[in-house]
C-alpha cells in the first residue's frame, strides 16, 4: 500500500486501541494490542506519518531508533538489592528502568499527556543479544521489570534487508506478535503531503514531469545511487533557505 493508506490503517488501529469501556478501562488489554510494524524502503516518510497521527489524535509521541541500543540500555542496568524471605536476607539482582520506558515517563511529565505512541524505528536491526527481550516486549510491553505505561501504544518500523545491510528477517515467532504493514513509494500519495506541508513548487513541478525520478535505488559501477522522498523534502528546505539568503540554487546543490 502507499504511505497515505498506511497512515490510515495505523490511525484506525490506534483509535481502536485507545477505545475504552463504560468503566474507563481499555477495551483491548495491553498484552493483546499487537504492535504495528511498518515495513518500507528508507526515506518514504514513516516517521513523518507517526508525527501526523499523534498530532491528529492529540496524543504524545516518543520516537526511538533501536540501532544503537544494547541489551543493557534497553533493559536497564543491573544492581544488587537486599530482600528478606522468611527470616533470611538475600542479595537479589534487580534492573534499573529501561532508557526507552523512562523516555515515555519523561514525555508524560513534560506534556501532561497520559496517552501516546511509542515509536521504535529500525526494530529489525537490534543486536542478537537483545532479540529475546524484544519478543517479550512485543507481547507484554515490558523491558526487564518495567512496563510501558497503560495508554501508550507501541508502533515499530524497519527497512527490508535489501536496503539495510544490518537488517534481518524476523522469524515466525516475531511476526506472530506484529501487525505488519508494507509500504511502497508512491508519488501521488507523497504529492498530497508535499502540497500540505509547502514543499518548494520547483520540486513539485519537476516531479510532475519526471515522476519516475521520485524514488529510485540502483547499483552503478561507482556504488549505490539513490533518491528518496526524504531527499526531495530536504532539497526543498535547502532551496527555500538559499533563496531567502540570496544564494544561488545551482546544479551542484541539487546534485
Amino acid at each position: 500500500m502507499d504511505i497515505k493508506q498506511a497512515k490510515q490503517q495505523i490511525k484506525n488501529a490506534m483509535v481502536a486501541y485507545f477505545s475504552k469501556d463504560e468503566f474507563g478501562g481499555y477495551r483491548l488489554p495491553t498484552e493483546r494490542q499487537r504492535p504495528v510494524f511498518l515495513l518500507g524502503a528508507p526515506g518514504i516518510g514513516k516517521t513523518a506519518i507517526m508525527e501526523q497521527i499523534a498530532q491528529e489524535l492529540g496524543v504524545g509521541l516518543v520516537s526511538y531508533s533501536m540501532t544503537h541500543h544494547t541489551r543493557q540500555s534497553a533493559l536497564g542496568l543491573p544492581f544488587i538489592a537486599k530482600k528478606t524471605y522468611g527470616n533470611a536476607e538475600y542479595d537479589v539482582s534487580e534492573y534499573t528502568m529501561s532508557e526507552i520506558i523512562a523516555a515515555v515517563y519523561d514525555a508524560m511529565e513534560a506534556t501532561g499527556r497520559r496517552e501516546g505512541i511509542l515509536f521504535l524505528d529500525e526494530i529489525n536491526c537490534v543486536s542478537e543479544t537483545l532479540t529475546p527481550a524484544m519478543l517479550q516486549f512485543l507481547q507484554y510491553k515490558t523491558f526487564g521489570r518495567h512496563r510501558v505505561p497503560d495508554g501508550w501504544i507501541v508502533v515499530t518500523a524497519g527497512n527490508p534487508p535489501e536496503y539495510n545491510r544490518v537488517a534481518r528477517d524476523f522469524d515466525i515467532a516475531t511476526w506472530d506478535r506484529l501487525k505488519r504493514i508494507e509500504v511502497e513509494p508512491d508519488f501521488p500519495a507523497w504529492r498530497d503531503f508535499a502540497v500540505e506541508t509547502g514543499v518548494h513548487p520547483a520540486v513539485l513541478t519537476y516531479l510532475d514531469i519526471e515522476r519516475d525520478h521520485f524514488y529510485r535505488v540502483e547499483t552503478t559501477v561507482d556504488g549505490p545511487s539513490f533518491v528518496t522522498a526524504r531527499g526531495w523534502d530536504d532539497l526543498s528546505a535547502m532551496m527555500k533557505l538559499y533563496e531567502k539568503q540570496g544564494l544561488a540554487v545551482d546544479e551542484l546543490l541539487i546534485g
